[in-house]
């Protein structure tokens, strides 16, 4: 089940989320908050992209013999997957980049771990968006091909990037070491792997709810970017550049899932 070519594809993201929190080592205090909405609004482009190109359209794409009704498996695992990720922002104590306390109100959790969780939960969805597609590429009965299972794994590397940097950055500039903030960083990114892994097992257990997974991953990705990323982009200093990388990384995406889907 699990070839060269799988393993290599759910580690990639992983990669990506190494290779940001590894500006640590490059620059000199925190992000700028005009570069963190950049990067910000790039990640929340491309997770949107994805979840229609990569997933959505290949849930109803796959049950197209069900006629009109076709779009019931992807309006069922999407609200799922809403609903999936809202339960875990409500038992999970985390904080956003504004500093804003989520989950339960009596944790005595540690910033630091706070963010960790919050960039953890991020991240879920993203694994699962992975191992789903792959998943999807082994069972052949979803029309996704190999090439579009790659092209979304490098997608997700890609807003990895920023995700990295955002999450070890701040807490450099608090001071904690630099060889700490990193592997914080890159911790933070471990659960993608293990999510596609899972995943994928799943899936080639029950494949004929692969539709449904398609899509409860779609729902889970939008609720990140519904409920944290947009409005991290969005607050504060007024900049048009968070928007303007939102489209760069949606067109990027929609260009990876197309051409080599």
């Amino acid at each position: 089940m699990f070839t060269g070519e799988i393993i290599l594809g759910i580690l990639i993201p992983l990669l990506g989320t190494a290779c940001g929190a590894s500006m640590v080592f490059l620059l000199k205090g925190d992000i700028s908050e005009r570069i963190k909405k950049i990067l910000t609004g790039f990640a929340a482009g491309v997770m949107v992209a994805a979840s229609f190109w990569s997933l959505l359209n290949p849930s109803i794409e796959s049950c197209s013999w069900m006629g009109k009704f076709s779009f019931v498996p992807a309006a069922v695992g999407f609200m799922v997957g809403i609903g999936f990720l809202l339960v875990l922002d409500m038992v999970t104590p985390h904080m956003h980049m504004d500093n804003m306390v989520e989950g339960p109100k009596n944790s005595r959790l540690k910033r630091t771990t706070k963010l960790f969780l919050a960039v953890t939960l991020h991240n879920i969805p993203e694994g699962m968006a992975v191992g789903v597609v792959y998943a999807g590429w082994i069972s052949g009965g979803t029309g996704v091909p190999k090439a579009a299972a790659l092209a979304l794994a490098i997608g997700i590397a890609l807003q990895n990037f920023p995700e990295g940097a955002i999450v070890s950055m701040p807490l450099r500039a608090e001071g904690v070491p630099k060889a700490k903030t990193f592997w914080y960083g890159v911790l933070s990114g471990v659960v993608e792997p293990l999510a596609s892994a899972l995943t994928i097992v799943a899936a080639s257990v029950i494949t004929v709810i692969l539709p449904y997974m398609l899509a409860f991953a779609a729902g889970a990705m939008m609720y990140v970017v519904i409920e944290e990323l947009i409005p991290e982009m969005s607050e504060g200093l007024h900049l048009n550049s968070g928007t303007v990388a939102f489209a760069f990384g949606f067109v990027i995406m929609m260009i990876f899932d197309v051409a080599l889907g």
